[in-house]
């Protein structure tokens, strides 16, 4: 017996507005009746912009593994000591400027390896928007630093990358495992591989997953 085709679709345009975001969603329910159904349980995924370039990545990065009131506090002293945030001026300042504005050491050397990145040309910030998700990923990806789950996450939330999926987040494995009752949450391998059934819009997927999650830890007083 032939082997059918395979099905390839596509979605091209970025989820920077409201019409756009729910043409992707329409998307995401004909290709998973169970996405359809988590969503008359969450409602519609909302829509998540953050400031795109290279602030938009360095507050995604100040901000990670620590909590959302010093992430806050973190990025404020970051945006102020460095002013204006450029990959040049972080590129300029002293381990003790970096270190006023609270970074870790970790975070100052992803910091100066991103600045040193997009000055060299190695990592192109301003145009990841026309590449493919998966394309634009691994070119983050190369430099030091940035893992799988801070690419992704600037790729939806600052370009608005439809396709853009982070697998690592915590909060989407248990989403999953929640709303597809699995025995126990996926690690980050195992819903890649997964969510390759949502391609090209697994980053509203995620999306909905997020909203999803919200939903049903109220519920359980989470």
């Amino acid at each position: 017996m032939a082997r059918k085709p395979k099905v390839t679709r596509r979605f091209d345009a970025m989820l920077t507005d409201e019409a756009t975001l729910a043409e992707s969603a329409a998307l995401l329910a004909s290709i998973d009746p169970g996405m359809a159904e988590i969503m008359t349980i969450s409602g519609p995924p909302p829509l998540r912009k953050s400031e795109p370039g290279f602030r938009g990545m360095v507050r995604i990065i100040v901000g990670q593994q620590v909590s959302v009131a010093s992430a806050a506090a973190i990025w404020t002293r970051t945006a102020t000591g460095l002013d204006p945030l450029t990959p040049e001026t972080v590129l300029a300042a002293s381990e003790d400027q970096l270190r006023v504005c609270g970074l870790s050491a970790p975070k100052m050397r992803t910091l100066r390896a991103v600045a040193d990145a997009i000055v060299t040309g190695s990592l192109p910030l301003d145009t990841l928007h026309g590449l493919p998700a998966d394309e634009a990923h691994h070119l983050m990806t190369r430099v030091k630093g940035i893992g799988p789950w801070t690419a992704d996450i600037y790729l939806l939330f600052c370009l608005g990358q439809p396709d853009a999926f982070p697998a690592g987040d915590l909060a989407l494995q248990e989403a999953v495992r929640l709303a597809y009752r699995k025995r126990k949450r996926p690690d980050a391998k195992a819903l890649a591989a997964f969510a390759e059934r949502w391609r090209p819009v697994r980053g509203t997927a995620a999306l909905v997953l997020w909203a999803y999650y919200k939903v049903a830890k109220s519920r359980e007083g989470i």
